[in-house]
């Protein structure tokens, strides 16, 4: 494939930008990239909305990519088309969308190509792998017109919480805390090892520099490797960063300072699992807060918060979790869990029980298909521009527990003010060739 197939010139993106399904009957046809793990949800998403059809499924693994299309012919009773090169899937002008779940380090590439494409895309979190990317997948969905979701956010009850606190609810909103207290096992050590049958490990790696196959660098504990993941901050986390910052009515930090570490085990992993991170926000001469805490290990649970349990399966079998956000105001606080399916306050010196929520979760892919149709942007309930801010709290508090130094950023500039190491880290040292994520802004 080369460069010139998707730097698009002036008439493709004309085209890019009508607003016409491919599909005849108003059937938004959908291709499904990646789905080892979270892809399966998008897998199972799509076949249950009303005249949506997954037409093609893409996977560098061809063993995974065979489980995908058992899956959706099971469902549907059709086989979609297959690819393991997800450029060689976008030159098929019937599909209107897709939606990714390939790992962190690929998210960002794989939407703006598919922006090029003139293909609307959902992308699961984080929506970016670093700052830069951050910039230049929102620059992407603006310069071809799509729509494009993430996978972060989106709830109802959510969005119904963020309104009633700004109402004033639970009186003066001054501080969030995002919780990702979720047991997470030693991933021990592998040795390098040719790579598996079927497995087209060049794709696989994208972007990122060229390393040795290791079964801890592929499939899900790519999470915890620098060059590919963003460690459960940008994992889990990021759900509970963006409804922090989002319920908070934030944008960007001005000062930003975490630390942590890698305790307990003694693995491959790279990425901290334990993590207190700090935001401040400066709004119109009153400042907020965010505070962060990410804890790998057993954990009381907080503000009656609790997932996990017996729901789960594996090593975090029977462990109960606390994964959610507490929000504090001058009359009382607010606790939801990270199933945004509820919500519950406590108010006055008594923390006597208050309002909850009233509103359903929602449904962030029947969203997306909607928009897809309507191309209406603002009705995105996870528009990737909002997304994104939520995405760069990450990045700058990985930045900050690297350096060990607490960040001062800039908005207006998109820089940490007198820190050019920091700046330097918003972005690769190189991309490799083929795999460049362009400068759009």
């Amino acid at each position: 494939m080369n460069r010139r197939h998707f730097l698009m010139s002036s008439a493709a993106a004309t085209a890019a930008q009508s607003t016409a399904l491919a599909s005849p009957n108003d059937t938004v046809r959908v291709a499904c990239v990646g789905f080892n793990g979270r892809g399966v949800a998008h897998l199972r998403a799509y076949p249950r909305i009303p005249n949506t059809q997954i037409a093609a499924v893409c996977d560098v693994d061809e063993t995974v990519l065979e489980k995908g299309c058992k899956m959706v012919e099971t469902a549907t009773g059709k086989r979609p088309e297959a690819y393991t090169d997800l450029r060689k899937l976008l030159e098929d002008k019937t599909i209107d969308a897709i939606s990714i779940a390939t790992p962190n380090h690929q998210h960002t590439l794989q939407t703006i190509w598919g922006c090029q494409a003139g293909k609307d895309v959902y992308v699961e979190k984080p929506c970016a792998y670093n700052m830069f990317e951050a910039r230049q997948i929102v620059a992407a969905a603006r310069k071809y017109n799509r729509m494009v979701q993430h996978g972060a956010g989106g709830s109802q009850v959510m969005a119904e919480a963020r309104d009633r606190m700004k109402e004033g609810m639970i009186g003066d909103l001054y501080m969030a805390r995002g919780l990702v207290y979720k047991f997470r096992d030693t991933i021990g050590r592998a040795p390098v090892e040719p790579v598996p049958k079927g497995v087209h490990y060049d794709l696989w790696l994208g972007p990122a520099p060229k390393h040795e196959f290791t079964r801890n660098r592929f499939h899900y504990n790519f999470h915890w490797f620098w060059d590919y993941g963003n460690g459960d901050i940008g994992n889990q986390g990021i759900h509970q960063m963006h409804a922090a910052r989002y319920g908070l009515g934030a944008g960007y930090p001005t000062k930003v300072s975490a630390f942590g570490g890698h305790y307990m085990f003694d693995d491959d992993q790279e990425t901290p699992n334990t993590m207190v991170a700090l935001f401040e926000f400066d709004g119109q001469g009153r400042k907020k807060q965010i505070t962060f805490e990410v804890r790998h290990w057993y954990s009381n649970n907080e503000a009656g918060i609790r997932i996990g349990g017996d729901d789960f399966s594996g090593p975090a079998k029977g462990v109960p979790m606390t994964v959610g956000n507490v929000f504090y105001g001058s009359k009382g606080y607010l606790a939801i869990d990270g199933n945004y399916a509820n919500f519950k306050t406590y108010m006055g010196r008594e923390q006597a029980p208050g309002p909850q929520a009233t509103a359903k979760f929602g449904n962030t892919f029947s969203n997306f298909v909607d928009c897809v149709r309507s191309r209406k942007r603002e009705d995105l309930v996870a528009e990737v521009e909002d997304a994104a801010i939520s995405t760069t709290l990450v990045h700058l508090a990985n930045i900050s527990y690297r350096l060990g130094r607490t960040l001062h950023f800039d908005a207006k500039t998109y820089s940490c003010k007198g820190d050019e190491e920091a700046n330097r880290m918003f972005t690769r040292p190189r991309y490799r060739e083929g795999f460049v994520v362009p400068r759009l802004v």
